[in-house]
């Protein structure tokens, strides 16, 4: 197991001393411990077992930002401030944490179903039994009938209306109840998209057969990517699923929630874009094309990231495994290097999946399909938090309209 304290050489450490915490706020350490002891500021012993404190960088981050002025017309891009608690998962510089463990440690070996169980905090059963398996009812059997031909993500959220109804389990409010829920829901999800029967196989077994039974790596390189991926705190399609499961609808529901957010360009529809650009780049003079794209303003899909400012260790990661396999340079090495000597940004997840999809040769948009297989498990993380908290999420807005007109 990897520690949350193990990581101080993030640039944004998790922890800070109270000297750090309080110099960051201009405050004293009289005011900060009263700051601990109102809870705005997490607090708690050090790992060394000396008696001094530690305190969340955070929650210290989130009450300085809260203390200064809001930039007007920037809304919650002011500061970043955070939403909601959760205990799921963290974004830091080494890549995002799921329950104190790194990301990048688990897809070293680990597999999706205990990264998955893992995010769910399922502890005493086992939520992928092979007796736990989904049920299919006739209208879900017709609805794979006619969707035969449809997007993988339209035909899933189609089925997934249906399924709720389908499964006597689906309410199921117990802490374990809902993880196996969940796990019914991930493999009815697999099976869809890759148009297979539901199986108690290895989720990453079950894609590579269906779509690189020929390629020796493809088993390891999905197993892969689907752990990078299954969780990165609060994205857009996450807090859409916690939004939606607030008002007490099912799992399959919220899940159906996710893959309407996942679909758009802008969140898991980007890898696509990045194939794209791919085949453009590698049918000329790849400095050639950088420059033109740059000089005409055009964006490079798969690079940058609005968290990570010095490279995706979620890309790093697949890439490191991708180079092992003997990929084509250009595509590991030069166009990733042409880009970020033109640009500045970093290749991210979504470069690496198109890259993944071109070695394997999966299907075309599969980079969005293994996206939203992975992401299913984080949503079923985020859901069952936001069910147990028993909270209606309700935003407020500013308003930026016309006064009132006094009528």
């Amino acid at each position: 197991m990897i520690s949350l304290i193990n990581m101080n050489n993030s640039e944004e450490p998790l922890y800070l001393s109270a000297g750090e915490a309080a110099a960051e706020l201009s405050i004293s350490h009289a005011t900060l411990y009263a700051y601990v002891s109102r809870g705005l500021v997490r607090s708690e012993p050090s790992s060394d077992g000396a008696r001094a404190r530690r305190y969340r960088a955070d929650d210290v981050r989130s009450l300085k930002n809260r203390r200064a002025p809001m930039v007007e017309g920037q809304g919650l891009k002011a500061a970043g401030l955070p939403v909601l608690d959760s205990a799921v998962s963290t974004i830091t510089e080494d890549g995002p944490i799921y329950r104190g463990v790194k990301a990048t440690k688990l897809a070293e070996s680990a597999s999706f179903e205990q990264v998955a169980t893992l995010l769910w905090d399922s502890q005493t059963s086992d939520p992928f039994a092979k007796a736990n398996m989904p049920v299919i009812s006739p209208a879900m059997r017709a609805i794979l009938d006619i969707t035969k031909n449809a997007p993988p993500l339209d035909r899933a959220i189609a089925v997934l209306s249906q399924a709720a109804e389908a499964d006597p389990r689906a309410y199921n409010s117990a802490h374990e109840g809902r993880a196996a829920t969940g796990a019914r829901i991930l493999r009815l999800v697999v099976a869809t998209i890759i148009d297979a029967e539901p199986s108690f196989d290895p989720l990453h077994k079950q894609i590579a057969r269906a779509w690189a039974p020929k390629h020796k790596h493809a088993e390891d390189l999905i197993r892969r990517a689907l752990v990078l991926l299954a969780d990165h705190e609060l994205n857009t399609s996450t807090f859409t699923v916690r939004c939606a499961v607030s008002t007490n609808i099912s799992l399959y529901d919220a899940i159906i929630a996710g893959l309407v957010a996942l679909k758009g360009p802008r969140h898991g529809g980007v890898g696509p874009l990045a194939s794209r650009m791919l085949d453009t780049l590698l049918a000329g003079d790849i400095a050639a094309i950088v420059r033109e794209k740059v000089s005409l303003g055009e964006r490079f899909p798969g690079f940058g990231h609005m968290v990570y400012r010095d490279g995706d260790p979620r890309a790093d990661s697949l890439f490191g495994a991708l180079v092992k396999t003997g990929i084509d340079k250009r595509l590991a090495v030069e166009i990733p290097d042409r880009i970020k000597e033109a640009t500045g940004a970093f290749a991210n997840c979504d470069y690496a999946l198109a890259v993944m999809r071109r070695e394997l040769e999966l299907p075309a948009g599969s980079e969005t399909t293994i996206f939203a297989m992975a992401r299913v498990a984080g949503w079923i993380a985020h859901a069952t938090e936001q069910l147990e908290s028993h909270t209606l999420i309700r935003p407020r807005a500013r308003y930026t309209g016309p006064a009132p007109s006094g009528r």
